[in-house]
Protein backbone atom coordinates (compact mmCIF):
# COMPACT_ATOMS: atom_id res chain seq x y z
CA UNK A 1 0.00 0.00 0.00
CA UNK A 2 1.17 3.43 -0.71
CA UNK A 3 0.81 7.01 0.51
CA UNK A 4 -2.75 7.67 1.68
CA UNK A 5 -5.04 7.72 4.59
CA UNK A 6 -4.54 5.35 7.11
CA UNK A 7 -6.65 4.08 9.78
CA UNK A 8 -7.81 1.00 11.17
CA UNK A 9 -11.07 -0.31 9.29
CA UNK A 10 -12.02 -2.36 6.91
CA UNK A 11 -10.24 -5.62 8.27
CA UNK A 12 -9.55 -4.63 11.75
CA UNK A 13 -5.95 -4.65 11.17
CA UNK A 14 -4.27 -0.85 12.01
CA UNK A 15 -2.81 0.84 8.62
CA UNK A 16 -5.67 -0.73 6.32
CA UNK A 17 -6.62 1.40 3.33
CA UNK A 18 -9.40 4.15 4.92
CA UNK A 19 -12.89 4.48 2.51
CA UNK A 20 -13.35 7.52 4.51
CA UNK A 21 -10.14 9.91 4.72
CA UNK A 22 -10.83 12.63 7.10
CA UNK A 23 -14.07 11.28 8.59
CA UNK A 24 -15.18 8.95 11.37
CA UNK A 25 -15.95 5.03 9.62
CA UNK A 26 -19.41 4.57 10.85
CA UNK A 27 -18.60 0.49 10.85
CA UNK A 28 -15.86 1.62 13.41
CA UNK A 29 -15.81 4.87 14.88
CA UNK A 30 -12.12 5.64 13.43
CA UNK A 31 -11.14 8.79 11.95
CA UNK A 32 -8.97 8.54 9.24
CA UNK A 33 -5.79 9.97 9.09
CA UNK A 34 -3.60 11.62 6.56
CA UNK A 35 0.16 9.31 6.12
CA UNK A 36 2.26 10.53 3.75
CA UNK A 37 4.70 7.75 3.52
CA UNK A 38 5.08 5.01 1.27
CA UNK A 39 4.46 1.67 2.97
CA UNK A 40 7.35 -0.85 3.10
CA UNK A 41 7.64 -4.35 4.32
CA UNK A 42 10.56 -6.74 5.00
CA UNK A 43 11.10 -10.35 5.85
CA UNK A 44 14.32 -10.68 7.75
CA UNK A 45 14.97 -13.00 10.18
CA UNK A 46 11.74 -14.61 10.32
CA UNK A 47 9.88 -11.24 10.99
CA UNK A 48 7.87 -8.83 9.01
CA UNK A 49 9.29 -5.67 9.75
CA UNK A 50 7.08 -2.63 8.19
CA UNK A 51 7.75 1.04 7.51
CA UNK A 52 7.38 3.78 5.91
CA UNK A 53 9.44 5.70 3.29
CA UNK A 54 9.33 9.40 2.41
CA UNK A 55 11.54 10.92 -1.04
CA UNK A 56 13.17 10.05 -4.24
CA UNK A 57 15.26 6.49 -3.66
CA UNK A 58 17.83 8.04 -5.73
CA UNK A 59 18.56 10.18 -3.41
CA UNK A 60 21.30 9.27 -0.65
CA UNK A 61 20.11 7.19 2.14
CA UNK A 62 18.49 7.83 5.75
CA UNK A 63 17.59 5.43 8.48
CA UNK A 64 15.24 6.67 10.72
CA UNK A 65 14.70 4.53 14.14
CA UNK A 66 11.64 6.10 16.39
CA UNK A 67 11.50 5.81 20.08
CA UNK A 68 9.75 3.54 22.53
CA UNK A 69 5.93 3.09 22.27
CA UNK A 70 5.99 5.19 18.51
CA UNK A 71 6.06 4.11 15.14
CA UNK A 72 7.05 5.25 11.93
CA UNK A 73 5.14 7.88 11.56
CA UNK A 74 6.74 9.85 14.51
CA UNK A 75 9.09 10.89 11.69
CA UNK A 76 6.18 12.00 9.19
CA UNK A 77 6.40 16.07 9.86
CA UNK A 78 10.44 15.81 9.88
CA UNK A 79 10.71 13.39 6.67
CA UNK A 80 8.44 15.08 4.62
CA UNK A 81 11.09 18.11 4.51
CA UNK A 82 14.16 16.18 4.31
CA UNK A 83 13.20 14.18 1.41
CA UNK A 84 13.69 16.75 -0.26
CA UNK A 85 17.51 15.55 -0.56
CA UNK A 86 17.32 12.10 1.34
CA UNK A 87 15.55 9.38 0.80
CA UNK A 88 14.07 8.73 4.68
CA UNK A 89 13.06 5.07 5.64
CA UNK A 90 11.73 4.36 8.71
CA UNK A 91 11.02 1.07 9.94
CA UNK A 92 8.95 0.12 12.90
CA UNK A 93 10.63 -1.80 14.85
CA UNK A 94 9.78 -4.79 16.53
CA UNK A 95 7.17 -5.04 18.79
CA UNK A 96 5.78 -1.50 17.53
CA UNK A 97 3.46 -0.28 14.84
CA UNK A 98 2.84 -3.43 12.02
CA UNK A 99 5.77 -5.11 12.52
CA UNK A 100 5.54 -8.55 14.39
CA UNK A 101 5.96 -9.06 17.81
CA UNK A 102 9.32 -10.76 19.09
CA UNK A 103 9.23 -14.94 19.85
CA UNK A 104 7.93 -15.93 23.27
CA UNK A 105 11.49 -16.55 24.31
CA UNK A 106 13.06 -13.43 23.03
CA UNK A 107 13.81 -10.07 24.67
CA UNK A 108 13.65 -6.14 24.08
CA UNK A 109 16.92 -4.84 24.36
CA UNK A 110 18.16 -1.85 22.88
CA UNK A 111 20.56 -4.15 20.98
CA UNK A 112 18.44 -7.03 19.91
CA UNK A 113 16.85 -4.91 16.66
CA UNK A 114 20.55 -4.55 15.38
CA UNK A 115 20.73 -7.86 13.59
CA UNK A 116 17.55 -7.02 11.52
CA UNK A 117 18.67 -3.10 11.02
CA UNK A 118 22.01 -4.71 9.49
CA UNK A 119 19.94 -7.22 7.25
CA UNK A 120 17.20 -4.60 5.99
CA UNK A 121 20.66 -2.82 5.10
CA UNK A 122 21.47 -5.05 3.26
CA UNK A 123 18.62 -5.77 1.84
CA UNK A 124 18.39 -2.05 0.68
CA UNK A 125 21.76 -2.81 -0.68
CA UNK A 126 23.33 0.55 0.74
CA UNK A 127 26.97 0.87 1.25
CA UNK A 128 26.29 4.12 3.27
CA UNK A 129 23.80 5.61 4.86
CA UNK A 130 22.77 8.64 7.67
CA UNK A 131 21.48 6.61 10.64
CA UNK A 132 18.84 8.69 12.71
CA UNK A 133 17.13 7.77 15.98
CA UNK A 134 15.03 9.20 18.44
CA UNK A 135 14.99 8.66 22.72
CA UNK A 136 15.24 4.59 22.64
CA UNK A 137 15.93 4.76 18.63
CA UNK A 138 18.71 6.44 19.29
CA UNK A 139 20.42 4.71 21.87
CA UNK A 140 19.75 1.90 19.33
CA UNK A 141 21.21 4.06 16.60
CA UNK A 142 24.10 4.41 18.36
CA UNK A 143 24.71 0.68 19.34
CA UNK A 144 24.40 0.00 15.44
CA UNK A 145 26.98 2.99 14.47
CA UNK A 146 29.09 1.58 16.98
CA UNK A 147 29.41 -1.80 15.98
CA UNK A 148 29.31 -0.82 11.27
CA UNK A 149 31.03 2.38 11.59
CA UNK A 150 31.67 1.70 8.18
CA UNK A 151 28.52 2.04 6.86
CA UNK A 152 27.63 5.25 8.88
CA UNK A 153 28.42 8.30 7.15
CA UNK A 154 26.32 10.49 9.53
CA UNK A 155 24.76 10.19 13.00
CA UNK A 156 21.64 12.39 14.11
CA UNK A 157 20.29 11.99 17.72
CA UNK A 158 16.75 13.55 18.96
CA UNK A 159 16.68 13.45 22.46
CA UNK A 160 18.53 10.59 23.39
CA UNK A 161 21.67 8.86 22.92
CA UNK A 162 22.52 6.34 25.37
CA UNK A 163 19.90 3.88 27.94
CA UNK A 164 20.40 5.22 31.51
CA UNK A 165 23.87 3.51 33.12
CA UNK A 166 23.88 0.91 35.59
CA UNK A 167 27.05 0.31 38.12
CA UNK A 168 28.10 -3.28 37.76
CA UNK A 169 27.21 -4.49 41.42
CA UNK A 170 23.85 -4.26 40.35
CA UNK A 171 23.82 -6.80 38.05
CA UNK A 172 22.23 -9.56 40.30
CA UNK A 173 19.68 -7.18 40.99
CA UNK A 174 18.86 -6.47 37.69
CA UNK A 175 18.62 -10.03 36.33
CA UNK A 176 16.27 -10.50 39.09
CA UNK A 177 14.19 -8.34 38.04
CA UNK A 178 14.53 -8.96 34.46
CA UNK A 179 13.12 -12.63 34.89
CA UNK A 180 10.32 -11.85 37.27
CA UNK A 181 9.30 -9.03 34.98
CA UNK A 182 9.18 -11.39 32.11
CA UNK A 183 7.21 -13.73 33.63
CA UNK A 184 4.54 -11.22 34.68
CA UNK A 185 4.04 -9.71 31.34
CA UNK A 186 4.51 -12.57 29.53
CA UNK A 187 0.58 -13.42 29.30
CA UNK A 188 -0.13 -10.11 29.70
CA UNK A 189 -3.26 -8.81 27.66
CA UNK A 190 -3.17 -5.66 25.92
CA UNK A 191 -5.30 -3.29 27.54
CA UNK A 192 -8.58 -2.77 25.80
CA UNK A 193 -10.18 1.20 26.11
CA UNK A 194 -14.12 1.27 25.87
CA UNK A 195 -13.70 3.90 23.04
CA UNK A 196 -10.67 5.64 20.64
CA UNK A 197 -11.02 8.50 22.55
CA UNK A 198 -9.99 6.74 26.10
CA UNK A 199 -6.96 5.31 24.30
CA UNK A 200 -5.44 8.58 22.60
CA UNK A 201 -6.48 10.34 26.00
CA UNK A 202 -4.31 7.83 27.43
CA UNK A 203 -1.27 8.63 24.73
CA UNK A 204 -1.74 12.39 25.23
CA UNK A 205 -1.14 11.71 29.01
CA UNK A 206 2.32 10.06 28.20
CA UNK A 207 3.75 13.37 26.43
CA UNK A 208 2.17 13.81 23.49
CA UNK A 209 -0.01 16.68 22.32
CA UNK A 210 -3.70 15.28 20.45
CA UNK A 211 -2.70 15.84 17.19
CA UNK A 212 0.59 13.96 17.61
CA UNK A 213 -1.43 10.82 19.55
CA UNK A 214 -3.51 11.00 16.58
CA UNK A 215 -1.00 10.22 14.47
CA UNK A 216 0.85 7.16 15.89
CA UNK A 217 -2.61 5.60 16.80
CA UNK A 218 -3.47 5.91 13.47
CA UNK A 219 -0.42 3.07 12.60
CA UNK A 220 -0.88 1.08 16.24
CA UNK A 221 -4.69 1.55 17.60
CA UNK A 222 -7.07 -1.27 16.38
CA UNK A 223 -10.31 -2.38 17.11
CA UNK A 224 -10.96 -5.43 19.24
CA UNK A 225 -13.32 -6.86 20.95
CA UNK A 226 -15.12 -4.98 23.82
CA UNK A 227 -13.32 -1.64 22.48
CA UNK A 228 -9.68 -0.61 21.19
CA UNK A 229 -6.08 -1.39 22.08
CA UNK A 230 -2.58 -0.97 21.42
CA UNK A 231 -0.65 -3.52 19.19
CA UNK A 232 2.59 -2.47 21.06
CA UNK A 233 3.78 -5.53 22.40
CA UNK A 234 3.19 -5.47 26.49
CA UNK A 235 6.55 -7.19 26.77
CA UNK A 236 8.61 -3.68 25.81
CA UNK A 237 7.61 -2.38 29.18
CA UNK A 238 9.96 -4.65 31.31
CA UNK A 239 13.24 -4.10 31.92
CA UNK A 240 16.37 -5.26 29.99
CA UNK A 241 18.41 -8.53 31.48
CA UNK A 242 21.58 -6.10 31.58
CA UNK A 243 21.78 -3.11 31.67
CA UNK A 244 24.81 -1.01 30.15
CA UNK A 245 27.53 0.22 32.78
CA UNK A 246 29.34 3.82 31.90
CA UNK A 247 32.36 1.72 30.67
CA UNK A 248 30.02 0.52 28.16
CA UNK A 249 28.30 3.74 27.36
CA UNK A 250 31.92 5.20 26.60
CA UNK A 251 33.25 2.61 24.50
CA UNK A 252 30.17 2.83 22.02
CA UNK A 253 30.52 6.32 22.04
CA UNK A 254 33.82 6.39 21.55
CA UNK A 255 33.16 4.24 18.44
CA UNK A 256 31.94 6.78 16.88
CA UNK A 257 34.12 7.83 13.83
CA UNK A 258 31.19 9.48 12.11
CA UNK A 259 30.29 13.36 12.77
CA UNK A 260 27.45 13.35 15.50
CA UNK A 261 24.88 15.71 15.43
CA UNK A 262 23.23 15.30 19.12
CA UNK A 263 19.81 17.49 18.88
CA UNK A 264 18.19 18.00 22.39
CA UNK A 265 14.74 19.22 23.54
CA UNK A 266 14.75 22.36 25.92
CA UNK A 267 11.91 20.32 27.65
CA UNK A 268 12.95 16.56 26.55
CA UNK A 269 14.40 13.58 28.58
CA UNK A 270 17.93 15.08 28.27
CA UNK A 271 17.78 18.21 30.24
CA UNK A 272 16.55 16.05 33.25
CA UNK A 273 19.61 14.86 34.15
CA UNK A 274 22.06 17.57 34.89
CA UNK A 275 25.27 17.35 33.43
CA UNK A 276 24.22 14.15 31.05
CA UNK A 277 24.31 16.22 27.61
CA UNK A 278 28.07 17.56 28.40
CA UNK A 279 29.17 14.06 29.39
CA UNK A 280 27.74 12.40 26.79
CA UNK A 281 29.64 14.83 24.08
CA UNK A 282 32.59 14.72 25.77
CA UNK A 283 32.57 11.14 25.12
CA UNK A 284 32.09 11.20 21.41
CA UNK A 285 34.84 11.49 18.78
CA UNK A 286 32.83 14.19 16.43
CA UNK A 287 29.62 15.91 17.82
CA UNK A 288 27.74 18.61 17.38
CA UNK A 289 25.31 19.68 19.90
CA UNK A 290 22.36 21.70 19.67
CA UNK A 291 19.06 22.73 21.69
CA UNK A 292 15.56 23.69 20.16
CA UNK A 293 12.22 24.64 21.85
CA UNK A 294 9.81 21.94 22.77
CA UNK A 295 9.09 18.67 24.63
CA UNK A 296 10.79 14.88 24.15
CA UNK A 297 8.64 14.95 20.52
CA UNK A 298 10.22 18.04 19.40
CA UNK A 299 10.59 16.06 15.79
CA UNK A 300 6.61 16.08 15.76
CA UNK A 301 5.63 19.70 16.27
CA UNK A 302 5.19 22.25 14.91
CA UNK A 303 8.98 23.30 15.36
CA UNK A 304 10.02 20.39 13.76
CA UNK A 305 10.96 22.47 10.80
CA UNK A 306 13.63 24.33 12.76
CA UNK A 307 15.00 20.35 12.85
CA UNK A 308 15.34 19.96 9.87
CA UNK A 309 16.97 23.44 9.04
CA UNK A 310 19.71 21.89 11.11
CA UNK A 311 20.08 18.51 10.31
CA UNK A 312 20.61 19.88 6.43
CA UNK A 313 22.86 22.70 7.52
CA UNK A 314 24.65 20.32 9.38
CA UNK A 315 25.19 17.50 6.18
CA UNK A 316 25.76 20.44 3.97
CA UNK A 317 28.67 21.40 6.10
CA UNK A 318 30.49 17.53 7.10
CA UNK A 319 29.69 16.86 3.23
CA UNK A 320 31.64 19.24 2.05
CA UNK A 321 34.26 18.88 4.86
CA UNK A 322 34.48 15.18 4.04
Amino acid sequence: MGAGWICNTGNGLPGSRCRYPGNVCPATGLRGFDVSGEALNWQLHGLNYAGLAWGDPTHSPLLALHGWLDNATSFQRLAEQLASGYYVVAPDLSGHGLTDWRSADATYHIYDDVPQLHALVEHMQWDSFTLMGHSRGAAISVMYAAAFPEQVTRLILLDGATPTPLDASEFAHQLRNFVLEKRRLQGRQTRVYSDREAAITAREEQGLDREEAELIASRNLHACEGGYTWHTDPRLRGGSAIKLTWGHIEAALGALSMPTLLLQAERGMMTRHEGYSEKIRAMIPRPTLAQFPGGHHFHMEAGAEHLGTEIIRFSTEEGANA
